[in-house]
């Protein structure tokens, strides 16, 4: 009968288990004494578990449990296959050895030859003059070298101690040795392992060359930690280091950067970054995120290091908070702080948002039938963040507010009604205008349609929908110029805000309304796919009665009363109708001026994988107009083999040239403001980058930073790591390969 071929190899049993296991020979010839000796000629396989091995030939030693396997042998076990002409194997204990086989790891598409493997027994094996690549590699003695290369003279291997080590260990690159270690340890599956990683290189216009090598501290499953030494030429020596931890009950991570010495600012420089979060007693939940740097120039000099989303505001935020949830109502309360580290400037005044010392509030939400209601309080005490801060005209003071709703929603199929009542109170306590309170309360009534029907268009089925939208707002006018303003600031302008019943956000001003916002929408689904192949909408809103609590131009409260009945007129379109584009606008027109106030015009071709590009136009009437380009795309491609390939494959690496970048233009101050340009080059079994990328940090400065990365595919990423900064840059942008953790982690 013959064996059924197994769909997934398994490791063998160990101990007394591996000793029931039967014996399987499937040869042409079969010969021997049973208890004695088997011997198998001609395409032969040999099954014991989990283990096979076939060959031209095999002997089977009964009572020494030995197979002896000669010509074309091949084993294959634990994700690893062996090719090579002869092999020795006591096959329970895994012991023997396999004279000049080549091995490839399957997971990693990758492996490698060695003049001697010795099976040391489950799990643990030694190679002796080995070499490991992920590049095609040929067979004879006049075969080409693979442009990268990992040789030493022997190789340990441990996959229960996850560890591999290699002793005089040399990598080679393009023929030309980039890395020379006497000893190399490396994990041998995801799992993580303490060592030295590949190191990174930076260069800026304003450090100069930074050096690192970092070194993994796997401390113990639940914690760890990362330390790199640098060297930077103009500065000098700095540390940078991280520790993550994750205990029961709380984790966290801490972040330092630290310069003893910059030469350049003739002082010690760093920064920190802590996060935690931990769970207390009585249901309580605890957050830290604290960051802070050494100097207002921090954000400038090492603008890569990424600290906050605006870098020069760095916040510290305490909170403790407890959900709620009892007899149907659900909740929140808590207690905050917040503060910020303002990195002023020379070039212009930062203005940040007012320091919570503290925040103490709480909200409750609940439904009964159709009934939906909310209730928010909360107290404030605001505090200056910084000396510049005052001088902008700002004081401190207190403030307790409380805000409530009460909407009854009605939906059926095809409509959704939702009247509302709701209030925003509050008192205050000023350090400079003394003690005041107000109240206002506001009506609305929102109200929709959403109609739909089936049709062809563009050769293909789709439904279409038509959805008009009603909101009608009633606020009363109260004064308010004369309170404080700790967190208000006026609302985008745009398809989401126009819907809202107030015009700032935060809680110090509420604009007085009469006023019915009215808009349609259109969508056109494709009815194979469920994708949205087209949207247009309008929207415009009426003001019964002039407005008296509006924004300032720049966004600040207490502008000027308006006059103006009809707003401005919201256009949105996007449709992905055509093959591989994408187009989307939308358009803020003004009747008064007949022109657009602000537009956002946006268009990417997209045919296939790593083909993309991209454009946006941008203007604001008055203040900007900019045009942003971006792309990646093939300028040279040729054949590539495939990652991985065996001897068979033949050849050497070969492949593409890649362009990328993305460049941000003013056309209002002529010139380019933030850009990235570079090159990726993919081989097959390695890439090479190339990244320069430009910030600006004022409107007369910007750094430069030039990142390279050589990515020896199987095997690790050496130099910088740009990939975040075209991630993070260019629409669509896709990593040529999947990003998977590096086996090669430890120098000793």
């Amino acid at each position: 009968m013959p064996l059924a071929p197994a769909t997934s190899l398994q490791p063998p049993p160990r101990g007394e288990a591996a000793r029931d296991l039967p014996v399987v020979l499937q040869a042409r010839t079969l010969r021997g004494q049973p208890d004695v000796e088997a011997v198998a000629e001609g395409d032969v396989e040999f099954r014991r578990g989990g283990l096979v091995i076939r060959a031209d030939r095999i002997a089977y030693d009964v009572p020494e449990d030995r197979a002896s396997a000669k010509g074309r042998v091949r084993i294959e076990r634990e994700g690893v296959s062996y090719r090579g002409p002869e092999l020795q194997l006591h096959v329970q204990r895994f012991e023997g050895y396999f004279l000049e086989p080549s091995f490839e790891f399957v997971a990693l598409g990758a492996g490698g030859r060695a003049e001697r493997v010795d099976f040391l027994g489950p799990g643990r094996s030694r190679a002796t003059q080995a070499s490991y690549t992920s590049c095609p590699r040929e067979d004879g003695p006049d075969a080409a070298e693979p442009a990268w290369v990992l040789k030493a003279d022997r190789v340990h291997l441990d996959l229960d101690a996850n560890e591999g080590v290699a002793e005089g260990a040399v990598l080679r690159f393009l023929g030309a040795p980039i890395i020379a270690l006497p000893t190399m340890s490396f994990p041998l599956s995801d799992a993580r392992k303490s060592g030295w990683l590949p190191p990174t290189v930076n260069i800026d216009n304003r450090s100069g060359l930074e050096l690192s090598v970092p070194y993994y501290w796997n401390i113990a499953p639940n914690r760890d930690a990362t330390l790199a030494p640098r060297v930077i030429t103009r500065r000098g020596l700095g540390l940078d280091a991280e520790f993550r931890y994750l205990e029961p009950g709380h984790g966290g991570e801490v972040r330092v950067d630290a310069l003893p010495d910059d030469r350049l600012a003739e002082t010690a420089r760093g920064a920190l970054h802590w996060r935690h979060e931990s769970a207390l007693p009585f249901g309580l939940n605890a957050r830290a995120d604290v960051t802070r740097v050494s100097d207002a120039n921090w954000w400038k000099d090492f603008p890569s290091r990424g600290l906050s989303i605006a870098p020069r505001l760095l916040p510290s935020r305490l909170i403790v908070e407890r959900p709620l949830d009892f007899a149907g109502v659900r909740g929140l309360a808590y207690v905050r702080t917040a503060q910020w580290q303002v990195l002023q400037g020379t070039d212009e005044l930062i203005v940040a948002p007012y320091e919570r010392l503290p925040q103490v509030g709480a909200g409750l939400q609940g439904r009964h039938g159709e009934w939906v209601w909310a209730l928010e309080s909360e107290y404030n005490r605001f505090a200056l963040p910084s000396p510049e801060s005052a001088r902008a005209g700002r004081s401190g003071g207190e403030r307790l507010h409380a805000l409530g709703s009460l909407a009854y929603g009605t939906r059926e199929p095809g409509l959704w009604l939702v009247p509302k009542l709701s209030f925003n109170a509050a008192a205050y306590d000023s350090e400079a205008s003394g003690r005041a309170r107000r109240a206002v309360p506001t009506f609305s009534l929102d109200a929709g349609l959403e109609f739909e029907r089936t049709d062809t268009a563009f050769g293909r089925g789709v439904r279409q929908t038509l959805e008009p939208r009603l909101l009608y707002v009633n606020t009363p006018t109260r004064a308010q110029s004369h309170l404080p303003n700790y967190d208000a600031a006026a609302k985008d302008f745009n398809f989401a805000s126009i819907y809202s019943e107030n015009s700032f956000s935060g809680v110090d001003r509420v604009s007085d309304a009469h006023q019915i916002t009215a808009g349609v929408t259109t969508r056109l689904v494709d009815e194979a796919t469920g994708g949205e192949t087209l949207r247009l909408g309008i929207v415009q809103r009426y003001q019964f009665r002039p407005q008296q609590v509006t924004a300032q131009p720049d966004g600040t409260p207490d502008g000027a009363p308006s006059t103006q009945r009809f707003s401005d007129v919201l256009l949105l379109g996007s449709t992905s109708v055509l093959p591989h584009w994408n187009f989307d606008a939308a358009v803020q027109y003004s009747a008064d001026i007949r022109r657009s106030v602000r537009s956002i015009l946006g268009m990417r071709y997209a045919p296939g994988r790593f083909r993309t590009v991209s454009t946006t136009y941008r203007f604001a009437r008055g203040l900007s107009e900019q045009l942003e380009l971006g792309w990646q795309w093939p300028i040279l491609q040729r054949e590539a083999a495939a990652p991985g390939a065996g001897a068979s494959a033949g050849g050497s690496c070969r492949g593409s040239w890649y362009g990328v970048g993305r460049a941000n233009y003013s056309l209002k101050d002529s010139r380019i403001t933030d850009s990235v340009l570079g090159l990726e080059y993919d081989a097959g079994c390695w890439i090479g980058r190339i990244v320069a990328e430009r910030l600006s940090t004022g409107r007369s400065e910007a750094t430069t930073r030039l990142l390279l990365q050589l990515e020896l595919v199987g095997l690790s990423r050496i130099g910088s790591n740009p990939l975040r900064v075209l991630k993070d840059n260019i629409p669509g942008y896709e990593l040529l390969r999947e990003e998977r953790l590096s086996p090669v982690s430890a120098p000793e």
